[in-house]
């Protein structure tokens, strides 16, 4: 080995604006392209479940006619039941997973708006979507035409929370079934029933909710957004 020191690598030529422009927009493009492929498919993995509990009432409502609802039918029924909450509650971490992908990207089309600002500060003024990666700048990107960064109708609206309702309420079906089976009383089968739903949807609302908050207290922003009494303080970017 040799006792001279190596050369260190000299520094390559400045890279163009433009060509930086055309490097951010082309990786624009792909975020674009990935988070639209997304979530075709996790609508499609909704509809199909949608679907499927459509499908599996009315084979219900016709199998309890064809059988004149006897000793066989609730059996066949907890049975359905329990295969579609299973598929719902499948749908529902695939929803879960894909709201947090598509926060990634959301995070990902900031940082790029910041580069743009970054090279053509001008061009501020023009971006409705935020160019700060934190939180605050995610929820001005997803609800941006609103007063507030983000409001009580946007997450009630969400396919995350559809699908938890959908889910709570074959919950609630499939407990009423069971007690119903187990020769109960119906006040208590339908006690069962509402209690169950309600324990699930509060604690998806709080899984959901615990992801959320516990991704942003691991999360360090490269561009947070500056402070809500001064927005002129931000550096460009």
């Amino acid at each position: 080995m040799s006792d001279e020191e190596p050369t260190s690598t000299p520094p390559g030529p400045e890279v163009p604006p433009a060509v930086r422009a055309q490097l951010l927009a082309t990786e624009h493009w792909s975020l674009l392209a990935s988070r639209s492929s997304t979530q075709g498919e996790v609508l499609t993995r909704i509809s199909m479940f949608l679907y499927l509990v459509s499908a599996g009432l009315v084979s219900l409502a016709l199998a309890g006619q064809a059988t004149d609802f006897d000793e066989g039918f609730p059996g066949f029924a907890l049975t359905v039941l329990s295969i579609i909450l299973l598929v719902g509650i499948l749908t529902q971490l695939r929803v879960t997973n894909v709201s947090m992908e598509d926060l990634a990207y959301v995070l990902a089309m900031n940082r790029l708006r910041a580069a743009y600002v970054d090279l053509d500060p001008g061009v501020a003024p023009y971006l409705m979507a935020s160019r700060f990666d934190d939180m605050r700048g995610a929820q001005t990107t997803y609800y941006f035409l609103g007063v507030r960064p983000r409001n009580l109708s946007q997450i009630l609206g969400s396919s995350m929370v559809f699908i938890i309702a959908v889910n709570a309420t074959l919950l609630g079906l499939l407990l009423a079934g069971i007690t119903l089976g187990l020769g109960l009383p119906l006040v208590i089968s339908v006690a069962a029933s509402v209690v169950g739903s309600l324990c699930f949807l509060v604690g998806s609302v709080v899984v959901g909710g615990s992801r959320y908050l516990g991704f942003w207290r691991r999360y360090t922003p490269l561009f947070p957004s500056p402070p809500a009494d001064n927005p002129a303080a931000a550096p460009p970017g």
